[in-house]
């Protein structure tokens, strides 16, 4: 009984250790607004692409591995005055 245990143990931890990488692959990006200028972060693990109406967008940004790196990029567009929230 303690061997399948500790079989059981072993494959459990394994198998986390495969499935930490596929959510590091999740990612952030910065998108700017045409109409109004504004910038926002948008996530790639969400479903559904922003809905481009009544404007359209343009990605601004490579993909950032966190939000904490997208919201610096947004921080430093704003402060070049190339969006305007």
């Amino acid at each position: 009984m303690r061997r399948v245990l500790s079989v059981c143990a072993v494959a459990g931890i394994a198998s986390s250790v495969f499935a930490v990488p596929a959510s590091a692959k999740v990612g952030y990006y910065v998108i700017r607004w045409d109409n109004t200028g504004i910038c926002q972060i948008w996530n790639e693990d969400l479903r559904y692409k922003p809905t481009e109406w009544p404007s359209t967008y343009k990605v601004v940004s490579k993909s950032l591995p966190t939000f904490t790196a997208a919201n610096d990029v947004q921080l430093k567009l704003r402060a070049e005055r190339r969006c305007t929230l």
